[in-house]
C-alpha cells in the first residue's frame, strides 16, 4: 500500500520546491515515486526536469462527453491516464491541470479517483502537490492521506493560509492520519502570535527550513533541483520518512 503525502500551501511558500526535494529524498528509499502536481498553476515538472502534453483536466473534458456505446469512459479514461504519466529517472509524473469548468463532474471524479486509487498501490510512494485551496482533494480525489504537509513562509499571511489549508481538508472527510506544518525560507523562528494562532489550530511545527538565496534564483530561474541542495532538509524530512519508510 503506498503512504501518501500531500504537501499544501498558499503560492510563494515555496510548497512546490518542498515537494519536489522530498521526492528526491524518497528516492534514496524506494523508486519510482508517483508524482502528481494538483497545482493549477503546474510547475513542478519544471523543477523536477520534465516536460508533459497533456493534463488530466483535458482528458476529463473528453470522458465528460464522451457518448460511445464501444468505448465506456472507464476505459477511455483508463486508457488516456495510462498515456499521459510522464515518466522520467525514478519518478512518475501525473499533472491534474485547470480546475472544473460549468456542469458536473461526478461521474468522471469517480472514475478518476478510483483509477488514481488502483495507480497508487503500484508505489511505494505517492507525493501529491495541492493549491492552497486543496480543490483536487476537496473532491476526493484521493481518500487516503497518510501525511499532509502544510508550508508556510514566516508571513502571518502564509500562516494562516496554511491553517485555513488545513481547515479545508478536516471538512472534505478526507482520512488524514498525520499532519504537520513546515515554515519554509526561514530566517527566525515564528513570533508569540504566529505560534499561538499554530497551536489553536491544532498543528504542530514539523521543522523550519532556512531561506537559501541559491534555491530562490534558481526557481526564478525556471531551472530544475539537479545537485541543489537546502542544509538542514535531510534531518527535517527524516522523521517523516522514517514513518513512512
Amino acid at each position: 500500500m503506498a503512504y501518501i503525502i500531500a504537501v499544501a500551501g498558499k503560492g510563494g511558500v515555496g510548497k512546490t520546491t518542498v515537494s519536489a526535494f522530498l521526492i528526491k529524498r524518497l528516492l534514496k528509499i524506494d523508486k519510482p515515486v508517483l508524482a502528481i502536481d494538483a497545482d493549477p498553476n503546474s510547475n513542478l515538472n519544471i523543477l523536477l526536469g520534465y516536460d508533459y502534453k497533456e493534463t488530466i483536466s483535458d482528458i476529463r473534458e473528453d470522458a465528460r462527453t464522451l457518448s460511445s456505446p464501444s468505448l465506456p469512459k472507464s476505459d477511455f479514461f483508463s486508457m488516456k491516464l495510462e498515456e499521459i504519466i510522464v515518466e522520467g529517472d525514478g519518478v512518475d509524473l501525473l499533472v491534474m491541470g485547470r480546475p472544473e469548468g460549468p456542469g458536473c463532474y461526478c461521474a468522471v471524479n469517480n472514475i478518476l479517483r478510483e483509477y488514481l486509487g488502483k495507480l497508487s498501490k503500484h508505489y511505494k510512494f505517492v507525493v501529491i502537490d495541492n493549491e492552497a485551496g486543496m480543490e483536487h482533494l476537496s473532491r476526493r480525489t484521493a481518500n487516503n492521506i497518510d501525511k499532509l504537509l502544510l508550508v508556510s513562509d514566516a508571513t502571518m499571511v502564509g500562516v494562516q493560509s496554511a491553517i485555513n489549508a488545513f481547515n479545508t481538508a478536516k471538512k472534505t472527510g478526507l482520512n488524514i492520519r498525520d499532519v504537520g506544518l513546515l515554515i519554509n525560507k526561514s530566517k527566525t523562528l515564528l513570533d508569540e502570535a504566529k505560534l499561538k494562532l499554530v497551536k489553536e489550530a491544532g498543528l504542530n511545527i514539523e521543522g523550519y527550513i532556512p531561506f537559501e538565496e541559491k534555491i530562490e534564483k534558481n526557481s526564478e530561474a525556471g531551472n530544475n533541483l539537479a545537485g541543489m541542495d537546502i542544509k538542514g532538509l535531510d534531518s527535517i524530512f527524516e522523521s517523516l520518512v522514517h514513518r513512512a519508510a
